[in-house]
């Protein structure tokens, strides 16, 4: 549990990781520099300073007491003698959270200073009017009723004024060190921000340029990698359309002289079932391989252009109309959108075949558009499948149970509407469709290419 908390704690990014820890090291840093500061430097010159004060007080006291009342009533004028201290004096000076160190250093000097100083010669610290020091003297030998209380001033080294203003210089310093490491882990992230933008490309099908590999080792080995992978790709993918390519042209070749040779074989005149079987057998290869073709080759090399996809929509639904199949369009108006043209073609016409052949009635195609996203629902009346089913179709050569008695089909046709999908930057949505049936919906974001 400690754990998972501490998780939650971290900062999600690596900068702001690494510019708290060196935050944190830093502080670390500059808390002990200050304690060994005040342990075993400040701590006994502030109480040297007081040994020495006190000496210097228990000698005015034996001097007062062996002065005349004459001289002594004049000096003790001079030093502001009083009977009882002033009221703004105090046991210990005020503390104060901005100058915690000057408070703990007159701390230390009191405390010292009592410790060598007689127990009945306190000391009062006065902060207002002007820092000084109250303390009760003797009382002289011709008035011993009477004890009176002397001002002194504070000694430099109880006071604390230069090693607080470095304590300030040295958080400044702190400071402005996480400042410069905060600027150099951005300058280190620039590199690794392009190479998200790349990986993003390569992933939507694109190719990008060569990442610069002038920056730190580390990172220049990791551009260098990636500068390796996307060319590795760019081999593969020329070797597999050149294979795709070669399969289209070397397969359908004999199927057109397969065709050629039945049609010439058969006497004029007799029974022609057998060719019409062949060739509706020849047509479902045909198909298969088109439909392989379509995944193979999705559309990645397809430039995107802008158009409106209720156009395209209206243009097939006509197609599809003229073999006598109609759908019904509910078409809300769309902002601009850059798509694949041939690419979108196939993925509509693909959700459209199957709600033919599956869902057979109720066919209809609706759009509607919000402010981030383009959606393309295709909707039939045929018999639902379950959401584990429906999302399972998604995967290549996998087929409905719906879909089972229907022959000709591979299992390819939503993995080539999900796959198209994606590379626009969209996805692919199974909803059950209100009075029963199917809806598959299309996301697009609006800015999808």
């Amino acid at each position: 549990m400690a754990r998972s908390l501490l998780r939650r704690m971290l900062p999600r990014t690596l900068l702001a990781r690494n510019i708290a820890l060196l935050i944190v090291l830093v502080m670390l840093s500059q808390v002990c520099a200050l304690g060994v500061l005040l342990h075993y430097v400040q701590r006994p010159r502030v109480e040297r300073a007081a040994t020495v004060f006190a000496t210097y007080v228990s000698t005015l006291d034996d001097l007062l007491a062996a002065t005349p009342p004459a001289p002594r009533a004049a000096l003790t004028a001079r030093l502001d003698a009083r009977t009882e201290p002033p009221p703004e004096s105090a046991e210990a000076p005020p503390r104060s959270l901005v100058r915690a160190y000057r408070t703990y250093q007159r701390s230390v000097f009191l405390d010292s200073l009592r410790a060598h100083l007689p127990a009945d010669m306190p000391a009062r610290w006065q902060t207002e009017g002007g820092q000084r020091l109250w303390i009760r003297m003797h009382a002289p030998a011709d008035a011993p009723q009477t004890p009176y209380w002397i001002a002194l001033p504070i000694p430099e080294d109880a006071q604390g004024n230069g090693l607080e203003a470095a304590i300030f210089l040295s958080l400044g310093l702190g400071v402005l060190a996480a400042l410069a490491g905060y600027a150099i882990q951005l300058h280190l992230n620039e590199p690794l921000q392009e190479l998200t933008r790349a990986a993003r490309r390569v992933s939507a099908g694109e190719m990008p340029a060569p990442l610069p590999t002038d920056g730190p080792t580390e990172i220049a080995a990791v551009s260098g990698a990636f500068n390796q992978m996307t060319q590795a790709l760019q081999e593969a993918e020329a070797t597999r359309a050149l294979m795709l390519a070669g399969i289209s042209h070397d397969i359908r070749t004999p199927l057109t002289k397969l065709r050629l040779s039945m049609a010439m074989a058969m006497p004029h005149g007799s029974d022609s079932s057998f060719v019409v079987a062949a060739e509706s057998y020849l047509d479902q290869i045909e198909t298969i391989l088109q439909q392989f073709m379509d995944y193979a080759g999705s559309g990645e090399r397809e430039a995107p252009q802008p158009g409106d996809l209720n156009t395209l929509i209206e243009r097939l639904a006509g197609d599809f109309a003229g073999l006598g199949h109609e759908f019904e369009l509910s078409l809300a108006k769309l902002p601009a959108l850059a798509y694949r043209p041939i690419s979108m073609m196939r993925l509509l016409m693909n959700l459209m075949q199957n709600a033919i052949v599956y869902g057979g009635s109720g066919l209809a195609v609706r759009t509607w558009a919000t402010a981030e996203t383009v959606t393309v629902a295709v909707g039939d009346r045929g018999k639902g499948l379950s959401a584990q089913e429906l999302e399972q179709l998604k995967a290549p050569f996998q087929r409905g149970r719906n879909a089972r008695a229907h022959s000709g089909g591979t299992g390819l046709g939503l993995s080539i509407v999900e796959r198209i999908a994606r590379l626009h930057g969209g996805g692919l949505q199974f909803h059950s469709r209100e009075g029963g049936g199917l809806e598959v919906w299309v996301v697009l974001p609006v800015a999808s290419v």
